[in-house]
C-alpha cells in the first residue's frame, strides 16, 4: 500500500500554484500570470494528477512525482512532434486548444515565475539537450526551446564510455547534488535525450522544534507498525481543513508564496479512495477550504529517493503512438523522421526535516533511431552461435554455441 505522507507531498511540492499569499511587501513583485499561462499551469496539474493515478496504481511503495519536471521534458519533445504523434501528445498532456506560440510562451513564463518568486526559497529548473554527434536537428526545434525552455543544447559523443556520466553529472549540478545516477547506460539507438531538472529547498515559516522530536509508531495497512523519528508542534495558526473522507494541513514555506499540503485519510477510508477523487475541480475546492484553525500536529521525519520508467503509464494514457517504433513522426527534430521515444525515466529525491523541505526531480526523454534501408541493428543478448575459420577454403577451426557467456 502507499505511504500515506509521501504520496500526497505532489499537492504541493511540485505545482506551487495555489499557495498562501504573504502579507509582507516584496521588493520585485512577480507579474501576474496571463489567462493563457494560467491555462498550461492548470493543465500541468491534470496531467499530473492523471500520472500521479496511474502510476500509484502500479507502484505498492512510496511514490513522489514532479508533474512539473514532466511538463517541461515532455514540452520540449512537443515541439519535435508532428501529424497524429503531436495530437496524441497535446491530448495525453491536456493542453488547451492554443497555438505552439502560446504553449512555448506559456513554459517561458512559468520559467520566470518560478525562479524568481520568493529569494529567500531556493527554487532551480533547467533543462537540457543532449544529440549524439552527426545526428542533424532542425533549426527550428533547437531555437524554441533554447529560447522558451532555455534548453542548453549540446552534441556528445555517444560511443564514449564517459557519455553517461556527462550528462549525469549535470543532473546532479542542477540539483544540487541529490540525484547522481540516472541514465546507467546509451543504448545504440539512442539519438538524443531532453532533460528537465529541478530542485526545491524551503525552510518552514513555522519551523518544528527538534527538542519534540521523537520516536513513536508508523502504522502500515497491513495493521503492523515499526519506529519512526516523528516531528511535533502546536500553532494557533495552523491552515487545516476537514471533510469525511480526509484531514489535511498546509504548511508555509517563508513568505509564505510557497507551501506543503499533507493530507490524512480518515478511519474507514484510505489513500486509494483519495486519490481516485483526484482532478483540479477538487483540488481548488480543497486549496479554497483551508481556514486558520489552533492544532497540534506529528508527521515523520524521513528522506526517500524514488526511480522509475514512465513508457508504459504515458503510453496508457494516450501518447502510445509516441513510442512507437516506426510509426511515431518527430519530423520536427529531424525532417528525415524514423525517431520515437524510447524511453521517459524520472527519478526524484525527497527530505523533510525539521527545517524544511528539500526535493529535487530529473525526468529524461530518450529518444530512438529506427534503422532503416542499408542500415541494420543487432543486439547479441541471447544464445547464439560463432565460427571461426581460415576464408581462403573457409576451413572451419571453431565453431561454438554460446548460452551463457561468462562475466570473466
Amino acid at each position: 500500500m502507499k505511504s500515506t505522507l509521501c504520496s500526497f507531498l505532489i499537492l504541493s511540492l511540485t505545482l506551487f500554484i495555489a499557495c498562501n499569499k504573504s502579507t509582507e511587501p516584496e521588493k520585485d513583485a512577480v507579474r501576474e500570470l496571463t489567462i493563457v499561462e494560467k491555462q498550461i499551469a492548470s493543465s500541468s496539474n491534470t496531467f499530473g494528477f492523471r500520472l500521479f493515478q496511474k502510476v500509484s496504481s502500479k507502484e505498492e511503495g512510496n511514490v513522489f512525482i514532479s508533474p512539473l519536471s514532466f511538463s517541461f521534458a515532455l514540452g520540449m519533445t512537443y515541439n519535435g512532434s508532428n501529424g497524429s504523434t503531436k495530437e496524441a501528445m497535446k491530448k495525453t498532456l491536456v493542453y488547451p486548444d492554443l497555438s505552439d506560440f502560446e504553449i512555448n510562451q506559456s513554459f517561458k513564463a512559468l520559467i520566470e515565475l518560478f525562479t524568481t518568486l520568493d529569494d529567500k526559497v531556493a527554487f532551480l529548473l533547467a533543462n537540457s539537450i543532449w544529440y549524439k554527434e552527426g545526428f542533424s536537428l532542425e533549426d527550428e526545434f533547437v531555437e524554441l526551446n533554447k529560447r522558451y525552455f532555455n534548453a542548453e543544447v549540446a552534441a556528445l559523443n555517444f560511443m564514449s564510455p564517459i557519455a553517461k556520466d556527462i550528462i549525469n553529472k549535470w543532473c546532479e549540478e542542477k540539483t544540487n547534488g541529490r540525484i547522481k545516477k540516472v541514465i546507467d547506460n546509451l543504448p545504440d539507438y539512442a539519438v538524443m535525450y531532453l532533460i528537465n531538472a529541478i530542485y526545491f529547498k524551503g525552510i518552514w515559516q513555522s519551523k518544528f522544534d527538534k527538542k519534540y522530536t521523537k520516536e513513536q509508531d508508523f502504522f502500515k495497512y497491513d495493521g503492523n507498525s515499526y519506529k519512526l523519528m516523528m516531528m511535533t508542534k502546536s500553532d494557533s495558526n495552523f491552515r487545516y481543513f476537514a471533510n469525511l473522507k480526509f484531514q489535511a494541513v498546509d504548511l508555509a514555506y517563508s513568505k509564505g508564496d510557497y507551501a506543503m499540503t499533507v493530507i490524512l485519510p480518515n478511519s474507514g477510508y484510505n489513500l486509494n479512495n483519495i486519490i481516485s477523487d483526484l482532478n483540479q475541480e477538487n483540488y481548488n475546492l480543497w486549496i479554497s477550504s483551508f481556514k486558520k484553525r489552533h492544532g497540534h500536529l506529528s508527521m515523520p521525519k524521513f528522506k526517500l529517493d524514488f526511480k522509475r520508467s514512465f513508457k508504459d503509464i504515458l503510453s496508457d494514457m494516450g501518447m502510445s503512438i509516441a513510442f512507437s517504433d516506426g510509426v511515431a513522426d518527430f519530423s520536427k527534430i529531424n525532417k528525415k523522421g524514423n525517431l520515437f521515444i524510447s524511453d521517459v525515466l524520472h527519478k526524484s529525491f525527497l527530505e523533510i526535516n525539521e527545517e524544511g523541505t528539500e526535493a529535487a526531480a530529473v525526468t529524461v526523454v530518450e529518444i530512438g533511431y529506427t534503422s532503416i534501408g542499408d542500415e541494420f541493428r543487432m543486439n547479441v543478448n541471447k544464445p547464439f552461435l560463432l565460427i571461426i575459420r581460415e576464408t581462403k577454403n573457409n576451413t572451419i577451426l571453431f565453431l561454438g554455441k554460446i548460452v551463457e557467456p561468462p562475466s570473466n
